[in-house]
């Protein structure tokens, strides 16, 4: 049997294997997914956890180092190294190769050396918001506990461009205020649901969900400014955290970095959640005290 690290190696060594065949075409991050046999809503984080690179700057760091051995050694022309290495002209080949190289492609083919590029950079600095810790602190902070969720209910408020400063933080107000006018507020469960990946998705389209448990005979007015969903049942990985965004940002990246590839689990295909637990608190995010919950299932061997 091999250990769980070993099989979420080989399921993205797949995606690199299909990357390097396909590099003359356009690849979607659901079709890479689709290859790992990993939910796409979770593929790009265990793909940055196991290569410590993005999807897109693998991908177009692999592009350019295969056009760069064609310049060399090739006599094909400039114009379709480019094309054969998934470019859509000379101009935007030209125009990558030389923000990653330092150098354009046409000068590097006559012998020019390659500078170290502006761009070729840590793409997400984690450094700068993560806290020091050991393994052994981490474990001892972050307890992980399996948790099954049974099928829930929920009213939302949707909120997009959530990066945007005060949109969530007014979200929560907003739905606070409606669950303590509908007698809600101290019996149902108060959560933040991250429909997109903040690692892919531009910041100005990325989308959060502000959510509430409904209990089962609840019904909504039409006057209310909330939509209803269903969660279906789940099981999930769940840490609880207590701090700062420098915290919550350090239990994150633990969960999927360091416990979630070493675990017997791989993510299901459902958004995580966000529980807040400090509920008469919510809105201020100096201090937070929350669980985050992965969702996961048993993993497989393909």
């Amino acid at each position: 049997m091999h250990k769980s690290s070993e099989i979420y190696r080989s399921r993205i060594n797949r995606v690199i294997d299909y990357v390097n065949d396909n590099l003359d075409k356009s690849i979607s991050l659901e079709e890479l997914a689709a290859v790992a046999f990993f939910s796409p809503f979770h593929f790009h984080r265990i793909f940055v956890a196991v290569t410590g690179e993005s999807v897109n700057y693998f991908t177009n760091r692999i592009r350019l180092e295969k056009t760069a051995r064609l310049l060399r050694f090739s006599t094909y022309s400039i114009s379709e190294i480019g094309m054969s290495c998934g470019f859509s002209s000379p101009s935007t080949f030209s125009r990558a190769f030389k923000q990653y190289f330092g150098i354009s492609p046409s000068f590097y083919r006559k012998g020019g050396k390659i500078e170290n590029s502006k761009i070729r950079k840590e793409l997400f600095p984690l450094k700068d918001y993560l806290v020091p810790m050991s393994e052994t602190a981490l474990k001892t902070n972050f307890p992980v506990a399996i948790r099954q969720f049974s099928e829930r209910r929920v009213a939302y408020i949707r909120v997009l461009d959530s990066y945007r400063e005060g949109v969530v933080i007014n979200a929560f107000k907003k739905l606070v205020a409606w669950a303590k006018k509908m007698n809600l507020f101290h019996s149902e469960k108060i959560f933040g649901m991250s429909i997109d990946d903040p690692m892919i998705t531009p910041k100005e389209k990325y989308r959060y969900e502000v959510c509430i448990t409904l209990p089962t005979n609840f019904k909504m007015d039409a006057r209310d400014c909330l939509e209803i969903m269903i969660l279906p049942k789940c099981k999930y990985a769940v840490a609880s955290v207590s701090g700062d965004f420098n915290r919550v940002a350090t239990a994150t990246h633990y969960l999927y970095n360091n416990w979630l590839i070493n675990s017997s689990f791989e993510p299901d295909h459902q958004p995580g959640l966000e529980i807040f637990l400090d509920k008469e608190n919510i809105c201020n995010w100096d201090y937070l005290e929350l669980e985050l919950c992965i969702p996961i299932k048993n993993i497989k061997t393909y």
